[in-house]
C-alpha cells in the first residue's frame, strides 16, 4: 500500500508538470529561447528628384567674410554663380566687406543672388536685393539688443593670456587694465594666480553677438589686494564712491616693455654714465601713444635729441613729455585741448635713439619725478549728494561679482 501510494503521488507530479503549475511554483527556470533575427527594412518613399529640390526654389546661407578671402571666392562660397557674382561685385557696396563680417544671403537653385544681408561700418545694416536686372541697395542704423555678460579668470602668464583663454573680448580686457592703472602696473605688478573678474555690456544684432560695450563692473585681485570698480557717470568708482581714475595713468602706453628705468645709467649713444630723467619704453613703430592726463599741448614739433616731442601741461605745476615720436595724432599742436587716454602721437626713433622707444617724463614744478614711484592724486570722487544714487546703481552690479567671486571658476591657463 505504502508503494502504491508513493507512486501515485509522484504521477500526480508529472501531471501537475505537464500542466504548466510545476513551472509557476518550482525554482527552475526555463530555457532561454532563441531572439528572433533582427533585420533592416529600407522602404523608399515615393519623391522624386523635384519634389526634393524644386526648380526656381531657394535657399538661405551665411558666411563670414575671411582675410584670406577675394570678393568672387566668398560669393561662390554663398553659392552664387559666376556670372551672377561678377555682377553683384560692381555693386559699390560691396566692398565694404572686412574680414570678420558675417553675410546672410538668399540664393536661388540657379545661383541667383536675390538678397544680402550684413553689417557695416558705422553700425549700418546693408541690404543688397535682386530688382529685376539691377540691385536695389538700402541701408538702416542697426538695432542692437544690449545683455550683461559675466565671465571670471585666473592669471597664468598675462592679462590678455587669461581673458583669451575665458573668451573675454580684448576690448574688455583693456578697459579694465585702464580701470586699474593707478593701483596696478599691468607689466611689473602681475603675478600667477592674480584673479579678476568683470561685468560687461556685449551687444547682439539678431542673437549674434557683435561686439562688447562698456565694462560695468569689475574685481581684480592682485597679489592678495582686492580692488573694484563700478561704472557710474563716465568714470569708475570703489563702493564708497572715491574715485578710481587717477589725475594720471601710471604708463602712457597700454602695454609695453620697459627698456630703461628712471636715474642713472650708461647713456647708449654718449657711452658715459648720465642721469636718466625718464622712463624708456620698448615698442615697435607707430604704437599709439596716450596723454596720461588732461591737459592742454604746451608744445609739439622737433627739439634736438628729443626728436619729436609733445609736452602736455596739467594742472597745478604738472607736465610730461613724450620723445621720440614718429609722427603727432591729428590736431596736436600748441594750446590743443587733451584728455586722459587721448591718443597724441605714435612710437617711433626720431632724434637720438637707437631704436624704436618711447622717453615718457613726468614733471613737478619742472622737475623730473620717477612715475612709478610717486603717488598719484585721485580725480574728484562721487558728490556727497549724489551718493544715494550711486549705491543704488552700484548694489545689483556688486552683487553680480559677489556670485563670480563665490563660483566654482576654472583656473584658465
Amino acid at each position: 500500500m505504502k508503494l502504491s501510494g508513493t507512486l501515485a503521488r509522484l504521477a500526480a507530479v508529472v501531471v501537475l508538470a505537464a500542466s504548466g503549475v510545476f513551472a509557476a511554483f518550482g525554482t527552475i527556470a526555463p530555457e532561454p529561447q532563441p531572439l528572433p533575427e533582427r533585420r533592416a527594412i529600407v522602404e523608399p518613399l515615393p519623391l522624386s528628384a523635384g519634389q526634393l529640390a524644386p526648380a526656381g526654389g531657394s535657399y538661405f546661407r551665411e558666411e563670414q567674410f575671411q582675410r584670406s578671402d577675394s570678393l568672387g571666392g566668398f560669393l561662390a562660397r554663398l553659392g552664387v554663380a559666376e556670372l551672377q557674382a561678377a555682377r553683384l561685385a560692381r555693386v559699390r557696396v560691396m566692398r565694404q566687406l572686412r574680414p570678420g563680417v558675417h553675410v546672410s544671403a538668399e540664393v536661388s537653385a540657379e545661383g541667383l543672388p536675390l538678397s544680402l544681408r550684413f553689417l557695416a561700418e558705422r553700425d549700418r545694416l546693408v541690404q543688397v536685393e535682386l530688382a529685376g536686372e539691377t540691385f536695389r541697395v538700402t541701408e538702416q542704423t542697426a538695432a542692437f539688443e544690449t545683455r550683461q555678460v559675466m565671465k571670471a579668470s585666473v592669471i597664468r602668464s598675462s592679462l590678455f593670456a587669461a581673458a583669451d583663454a575665458a573668451d573675454i573680448p580684448d576690448s574688455i580686457a583693456m578697459q579694465l587694465a585702464d580701470v586699474f592703472a593707478g593701483d596696478i602696473d599691468f607689466y611689473r605688478d602681475l603675478r600667477r594666480d592674480d584673479r579678476f573678474a568683470v561685468v560687461y555690456e556685449m551687444h547682439s544684432l539678431r542673437g549674434r553677438p557683435v561686439r562688447a560695450g562698456r565694462l560695468l563692473a569689475a574685481e581684480f585681485i592682485n597679489q592678495g589686494r582686492s580692488f573694484r570698480a563700478v561704472h557710474w557717470g563716465s568714470s569708475y568708482y570703489a563702493a564708497d564712491g572715491k574715485n578710481l581714475r587717477k589725475a594720471f595713468l601710471r604708463s602712457p602706453l597700454e602695454f609695453s616693455r620697459v627698456s630703461s628705468g628712471f636715474g642713472m645709467r650708461r647713456h647708449p649713444i654718449a657711452q658715459a654714465w648720465l642721469a636718466h630723467k625718464g622712463i624708456d619704453y620698448a615698442a615697435p613703430t607707430g604704437t599709439r601713444v596716450r596723454s596720461v592726463g588732461d591737459g592742454m599741448v604746451e608744445f609739439a614739433g622737433a627739439n634736438g635729441g628729443y626728436g619729436k616731442v609733445v609736452i602736455v601741461r596739467h594742472h597745478g605745476n604738472y607736465a610730461t613729455l613724450y620723445a621720440h615720436l614718429s609722427r603727432f595724432a591729428g590736431g596736436i599742436q600748441r594750446g590743443a585741448r587733451v584728455s586722459q587716454n587721448d591718443t597724441i602721437g605714435f612710437v617711433g626713433r626720431t632724434g637720438w635713439a637707437t631704436g624704436p622707444h618711447l622717453h615718457y617724463e613726468f614733471r613737478v614744478s619742472g622737475e623730473a619725478r620717477n612715475p612709478f614711484s610717486i603717488a598719484m592724486p585721485s580725480a574728484a570722487p562721487v558728490p556727497p549728494h549724489l551718493l544715494p544714487a550711486f549705491q543704488a546703481h552700484a548694489e545689483p552690479l556688486a552683487a553680480r561679482l559677489e556670485l563670480l567671486a563665490n563660483g566654482n571658476v576654472a583656473l584658465l591657463e
